[in-house]
C-alpha cells in the first residue's frame, strides 16, 4: 500500500489507531494511511480499487483483498499558530462540517484528536514521526487532546466517545483537560443517527465494554444516547435495570474473549428493555391489557430511539422478538412449551430470561424450569403455572327423567 504511493512520488505513512496499538503492544484492528497525495491522486496511483466518499472529509477507500484501507491527504491545521486560513465550515456550535484543504505532515498531525494517535509511522526510513508529544503519552499511558478540549470536542462531539472507548480498551488514563465536559455532553444529541449507531457497536460489542458502559454512565455520556434508558436508571427503582444492562453487557464481552458470536440485537433489547417495561406497566395501569401493553410499548420506546440512535431492521426484528417472547414463557402447559422451544428465537430470548431472573424481575424457579425442560422434556409443568381452562360441555342442562309413567 505504502509502496505503491511511494513508487509515485509521493509521501505516505501508516497513521493513527495501528501506529498507538503497534507502540502499546496490541495487535492493530485496521491500519489508515495519511500522504500528500489528493484523493483524486490517490484513485489515479490505484485505479478501480480505490473509490473516493466522504463530504465532511473527503477521503479514498483502497480495497486490498477483503481489506479496506482507509487513505487520508494531509490536511490543514487552522491553529493560531498556523499560517493557515481557516476554510473549514462550521456550524454554530463550533461542529466542522466541511474540511477539505490540505496541507503538511506537521499541521496534519495537530489537526489529529488525540496526541496518540498523531504518531507517523513511515516505511521509506523506518522511522515514527511525532510532532505532538504522541510518544510520551504511548510511555506515560495517558490519553491527551491535542490543543484546546472545547474546542476540540465542538468540532467533533463524538471524541468524547472514542475518548471513554480508547481509554477503556487500551487501559489508559484519561488526561483531567481531556474528561468530557458536562456542559458539552448534550452535543451528542445533534450528531446523525446513523452515525451514532456505529459508535454505539463500538464502545459496546467489545470486550472492553464493561468498562466502557462504566465510563459512560460516570460522564453521563448515556444520557444523548439511550434517553429513556437513562432516565429509568436515575429513578429510585433503576437498580435492578442497571444490574440488568450490566449482566448483559459483561455476558456479551465474555462471549466476544471466548470467540463465540455475538448481536448488538441482545445488547439494544437489554438497554432498551427497562424503558419498555416503564412504559408497558404505565399503559396497563391505564387500563390497556398486558399483551397489547407491551407492544405498544415498544413501539413507542422505539420509534423514539431511532432518533438518537438508529437500529438498523436486521437488528431491530431479533431485538423486539426477544421482548415479545418474555410473557410466553409463564406459559407452560399443553404444547406451548414446545412451541416455545422451535422458535427461531428462543435461544436469545431465553438468555435474555436468565438475566431478568438473575437481577430478581422474574421468579428464578421460571428460569430454572426452562433450563430443565431443554434438557428433559418431559419435566411436568409445576402447579403454579395457571390454572388450566374448563372444557365446556355440548348442548345445555341435562332433562331431569320424570318418575311418572306414561
Amino acid at each position: 500500500m505504502l509502496e505503491g504511493l511511494q513508487a509515485e512520488g509521493f509521501r505516505a505513512c501508516v497513521v493513527g489507531g495501528a501506529v498507538r496499538d503497534l507502540l502499546l503492544g496490541v495487535d492493530p484492528k485496521d491500519f489508515d494511511v495519511a500522504t500528500d497525495a489528493e484523493p483524486e491522486d490517490v484513485v489515479d496511483v490505484f485505479g478501480r480499487k480505490a473509490r473516493l466518499i466522504g463530504r465532511r472529509f473527503r477521503i479514498a477507500h483502497v480495497r486490498f483483498g477483503r481489506e479496506i484501507i482507509e487513505v487520508s491527504t494531509f490536511r490543514a491545521d487552522p491553529g493560531e499558530d498556523s499560517d493557515s486560513v481557516d476554510t473549514r465550515e462550521l456550524d454554530d456550535s463550533g461542529r466542522v462540517l466541511r474540511d477539505n484543504v490540505f496541507g503538511s505532515i506537521a499541521e496534519d498531525a495537530r489537526r489529529r484528536d488525540f496526541a496518540i494517535n498523531g504518531l507517523y509511522y513511515d516505511g521509506a526510513d523506518d522511522c515514527v514521526y511525532d510532532y505532538v508529544g504522541g510518544m510520551a503519552d504511548v510511555d506515560a499511558r495517558r490519553l491527551r487532546l491535542i490543543g484546546d478540549p472545547q474546542v476540540r470536542y465542538r468540532e467533533d462531539p463524538v471524541r468524547m466517545l472514542r475518548a471513554v472507548r480508547i481509554a477503556a480498551k487500551l487501559d489508559l488514563t484519561i488526561d483531567p483537560a481531556a474528561r468530557p465536559p458536562a456542559a458539552l455532553v448534550p452535543l451528542l444529541a445533534d450528531v446523525p443517527a446513523a452515525r451514532m449507531f456505529e459508535e454505539v457497536l463500538k464502545l459496546l460489542m467489545t470486550s472492553a465494554a464493561p468498562k466502557v458502559y462504566a465510563a459512560l454512565r460516570d460522564y453521563g455520556l448515556l444520557d444523548p444516547l439511550f434517553d429513556q434508558t437513562a432516565a429509568v436508571l436515575d429513578s429510585p427503582a433503576g437498580a435492578a435495570s442497571e444490574a440488568l444492562i450490566g449482566k448483559a453487557i459483561a455476558n456479551t464481552a465474555a462471549r466476544i474473549d471466548a470467540g463465540k458470536p455475538v448481536t448488538p440485537a441482545f445488547i439494544f433489547a437489554a438497554l432498551l428493555w427497562p424503558a419498555v417495561r416503564e412504559r408497558a406497566a404505565v399503559l396497563e395501569g391505564e387500563g390497556m391489557p398486558p399483551m397489547p401493553a407491551l407492544a405498544s410499548a415498544q413501539a413507542q420506546v422505539v420509534s423514539h430511539q431511532v432518533q438518537r440512535v438508529a437500529i438498523p431492521k436486521r437488528f431491530g426484528v431479533p431485538m423486539r422478538e426477544i421482548w415479545q417472547l418474555q410473557p410466553r414463557f409463564h406459559k407452560r402447559r399443553g404444547k406451548q412449551p414446545n412451541r416455545l422451544l422451535t422458535h427461531p428465537r428462543f435461544r436469545a430470548a431465553y438468555d435474555f430470561l436468565l438475566l431478568r431472573a438473575e437481577v430478581g424481575e422474574v421468579d428464578d424457579e421460571l428460569a430454572e424450569w426452562w433450563t430443565a425442560i431443554q434438557n428433559d422434556p418431559s419435566t411436568p409443568a409445576p402447579a403454579s403455572a395457571g390454572p388450566r381452562k374448563a372444557r365446556s360441555k355440548r348442548g345445555g342442562r341435562r332433562r331431569r327423567r320424570s318418575s311418572e309413567t306414561a
